[in-house]
């Protein structure tokens, strides 16, 4: 960071907001080229704000990928979702609100006002613009920016690829002179543990389909490492006992399958061997219970 004065130095924190599904984890991943949040076809699968760190010579940008924003939360997991998105409205350098071509900005009411209220910069970006023609496009980028006012609109294809350098110059140009927050070579606010944990249940969500994949808790209870390879253990939390047999499968070869393709990311990850240990355990209606969403990490 020499190339630069201190009193020029920037860094500053920017909040990906949208409802669920749209690609805000793809767009993180793309921005900061590399995996770092977990993305699947279904809803929901982010649950916890995740931090992704850029930092340059000029400036550190701080994104903060939030849980899908729901309007109508069913259960408490969901209402510590919501309130977590809340939470990042409050407080932010530059906000993104990520829509696609079929969000309904009724749905979005809320983070719309808080928006058009704030001071500070505002992006709307049309994401899977690969999936509408020019003429749609068009369309879409005028009712948007009737609806964000003052914010700049731009379109995206998050999954197909886009201008990172260029979108980087646009957001860094509204980022406060500061000192940086992280260390040069921080890439995330998370821990190894919770990216392993988040790696597993985005197996369950690609493997399983109907509740399981939104039933599912994943807490790695040991992370040891030694001279060849890794040691984890995780215990995998289903809501209900009915859950445990269809997660486990006819012979554990469901959840032999989870484990699998699990290991092969994480070692890709960690950059060693790893051995993965799996328990399913049952802790009835966990998503409504406020002792147990504490020791999950959701916070209301």
């Amino acid at each position: 960071m020499e190339s630069v004065k201190a009193e020029e130095f920037k860094a500053g924190y920017i909040n990906v907001i949208g409802k669920p599904n749209v690609g805000k984890s793809t767009f993180l991943n793309a921005i900061l080229g590399e995996k770092l949040a977990i993305t699947t076809a279904k809803a929901q699968t982010t649950r916890h704000r995740i931090l992704g760190i850029i930092t340059k010579d000029e400036y550190q940008a701080i994104f903060s990928d939030t849980p899908g924003f729901i309007s109508d939360p069913k259960y408490g997991m969901q209402d510590a979702m919501v309130s977590t998105v809340r939470e990042v409205l409050k407080d932010g350098d530059v906000f993104i609100l990520i829509v696609d071509p079929k969000t309904n900005a009724e749905h979005l009411t809320d983070i719309i006002k808080a928006l058009n209220e704030t001071t500070k910069k505002v992006f709307l970006m049309i994401n899977k613009i690969d999936t509408i023609n020019a003429e749609q496009l068009e369309i879409l980028r005028q009712k948007w920016q009737e609806i964000v006012k003052d914010g700049e609109v731009l379109e995206i294809s998050a999954l197909k690829g886009f201008d990172k350098e260029s979108l980087l110059k646009k957001i860094v140009q509204h980022l406060p002179v500061n000192p940086p927050y992280f260390p040069d070579d921080y890439y995330t606010d998370r821990s190894e543990r919770f990216l392993v944990s988040e790696i597993i249940r985005e197996k369950i969500m690609m493997l399983y389909e109907e509740e399981v994949p939104y039933s599912v808790e994943v807490v790695i209870h040991s992370f040891k490492e030694d001279e060849k390879l890794f040691r984890i253990a995780a215990d995998i939390y289903v809501n209900r006992k009915t859950q445990k047999p269809i997660l486990i499968g006819k012979g554990g070869e469901k959840i032999k399958k989870v484990g699998v393709e699990s290991r092969k990311e994480i070692e890709a990850m960690l950059g060693k061997q790893v051995f993965l240990e799996t328990h399913v355990k049952v802790r009835e209606n966990w998503r409504n219970d406020a002792g147990w969403l504490r020791r999950f990490g959701y916070k209301k």
